[in-house]
């Protein structure tokens, strides 16, 4: 606010100056010129009647001679004072309509406003730097999750976005740098209920920026950034950031477990979809010599992660100097059906597209198809706003870095149990995944993906449950698992793992005991998520479940239940 003062008052400095040097004149003349009375003697004006007369007159609101008619000489000065102050009055609301129209006054009052409303915010938030495709879809989960969020971008017209998009709620957007550290802090770094920092600004070095800035500034803040690069990563490593986002790896590392455990991958795919996601067929990628086009970050990590498999690639790169690629690459950009075929297309088994650059991606995927009409796709998709013309293209496998980012910071937002959960996961047996998707397939609807989320037994998240167990009665798994209005039916959810001090439990049973301070992590429908939480709330439902009995639950019909 005091930005807007400052800057208001310099621009009217000026404009100020000439309206109050007219009006100081203009009555000044007024208290000078003799005048006469209704008697015809002298008079002149007092100050009192000269400020009243011309502030009604300079501000054209009226006219009239007071408290006697005006002699000539009056009426020649109140001319001049009639075109000087409306000249200066001109002037002055001219001024004001071009500071107005200002683009640093409104940015400024912009900056002002964005700074109060993050002030006033109540509920816990997160504070997104940079609106992109990843954090377009962050906003929007989050928005739907009900978790308030504050989006820091340097381009005006993604925050324009924000501003009509059609969000759940209001979602405050600031026009700013976000490695600034006093627009960090305008976005409520050191707010109380900031709960993190999250740097998608699609450059490695304004995250690292950020990092560092918000670890310095509230060491106490969790912070989640992307880098796309080992470098920045270990770099934001030493600074403390608490999570590292690398899509490409994340892909790499999914796409390399689709050839060893098909169905671990259908875990991953199925347990961290974007909310509502509709499930896609699955299709099991062959073994065999696979040609990949771009080495560029997106390309070195997939190459380096599927040979461990024993799959053999051939490299096309256009700029093999700059990306440092093997001296075996094949130069060229991969659209030309010239360059695919020297790198063996008609005889590979699949087709890695990976360059930035949506058209020539689709380029080389559809000149791949009319060369090898049953070759194996995968195909970076680099903005989400193309997602017509890539689902019109039928590839088996669409890689998008902004919807990967987004769901790896999902799942550590609303079920921080489930990274813990894929990585024991992924260290059992094809058997035990092919188990776990059998019952997860249970659960899918409509082929719309299931939801994800985290029960913690505490006084906080489960009130009723924490109540049992502290008067020492048991309440079992189960239980919270069921309808809360006919128990002898199950949610349609599944326990994925139970963490405890002393342990974890995979796959828990119905019939395992609950303890206080137990961190449960539940896979299932929307549904199930609401109905849970009324039971763990709700100590009558509870009752009613532990017990089979349904007990009143207001005073007056235990009152009435007790007479009878």
């Amino acid at each position: 606010m005091k930005k807007v003062i400052y800057l208001m008052l310099r621009r009217m400095r000026l404009p100020l100056i000439v309206l109050i040097s007219v009006y100081a004149i203009s009555i000044l003349g007024m208290t000078l010129i003799p005048g006469v009375d209704d008697q015809g003697n002298p008079w002149r004006m007092d100050f009192f009647h000269a400020i009243y007369f011309v502030s009604f007159l300079g501000s054209t609101i009226g006219f009239g001679e007071i408290p006697y008619p005006f002699t000539d000489a009056q009426r020649m000065w109140t001319t001049f004072v009639i075109y000087a102050a409306v000249v200066s009055w001109l002037y002055a609301i001219g001024s004001i309509l071009t500071l107005v129209q200002d683009q640093a006054f409104r940015h400024v009052l912009q900056f002002s406003a964005f700074t109060r409303k993050v002030r006033r915010l109540q509920e816990p938030f997160y504070i997104i730097c940079g609106y992109g495709d990843a954090g377009r879809t962050l906003v929007r989960e989050l928005s739907e999750h009900h978790i308030a969020s504050v989006v820091v971008d340097h381009d005006r017209e993604k925050i324009l976005e924000l501003e009509v998009e059609d969000l759940p709620f209001y979602v405050p957007g600031l026009y700013e740098d976000a490695t600034d550290s006093n627009t960090l802090i305008a976005a409520g770094l050191k707010h109380l209920r900031c709960r993190g920092v999250i740097g998608l600004t699609g450059d490695d070095d304004a995250n690292l920026t950020i990092a560092i800035t918000s670890k310095l500034l509230a060491p106490e803040v969790p912070v989640i950034c992307q880098s796309d690069s080992v470098d920045t990563a270990l770099n934001m490593d030493s600074f403390g950031t608490d999570h590292i986002v690398d899509p490409f790896r994340i892909f790499a590392s999914r796409l390399t477990m689709m050839f060893h455990s098909p169905s671990m991958y259908l875990v991953y795919e199925w347990i961290t979809a974007i909310h509502n996601t509709q499930l896609s067929d699955f299709r099991n990628p062959p073994p065999g010599t696979w040609v990949l086009c771009g080495f560029g970050r997106f390309g070195k990590a997939v190459r380096e992660s599927i040979a461990g498999e024993g799959i053999e690639t051939r490299l096309i790169e256009a700029d093999p100097e700059v990306t440092g690629a093997p001296l075996n690459t094949i130069v060229a950009r991969g659209t030309e059906a010239d360059t695919l075929q020297e790198a063996g297309i008609d005889d590979a088994v699949g087709i890695i597209v990976g360059t930035d650059k949506d058209t020539n991606n689709l380029s080389i995927l559809i000149t791949a198809r009319d060369l090898n009409p049953d070759i194996f796709t995968v195909v970076r998709q680099n903005h989400l706003n193309r997602n017509a013309i890539f689902e019109a293209a039928h590839i088996d496998i669409v890689m998008q870095p902004g919807t990967i980012t987004a769901q790896y910071i999902l799942g550590l937002i609303l079920a921080p149990l489930l990274d813990d959960f894929l990585h024991q996961a992924n260290e059992k047996g094809e058997e035990w995944a092919n188990l776990l998707v059998s019952k997860v397939a249970g659960l899918v609807e409509d082929a719309v993906a299931p939801e994800t989320w985290d029960l913690e037994i505490s006084p906080l998240q489960s009130p009723a449950v924490f109540d049992y167990l502290i008067r020492d009665e048991q309440v079992l798994l189960g239980e919270v698992c069921a309808r809360p209005h006919n128990r002898d039916e199950r949610l349609p959810c599944i326990p994925l793992l139970i963490k405890r001090d002393d342990q974890d439990l995979l796959l828990p049973e119905m019939d395992e005991p609950l303890q206080a301070g137990d961190h449960i992590l539940f896979c299932g429908r929307t549904e199930a998520t609401r109905q849970m939480r009324h039971t763990v709330n709700d100590h009558q439902v509870l009752d009613y479940v532990h017990t089979g009995i349904d007990q009143p639950g207001g005073s007056l019909w235990r009152w009435l239940t007790g007479t009878r």
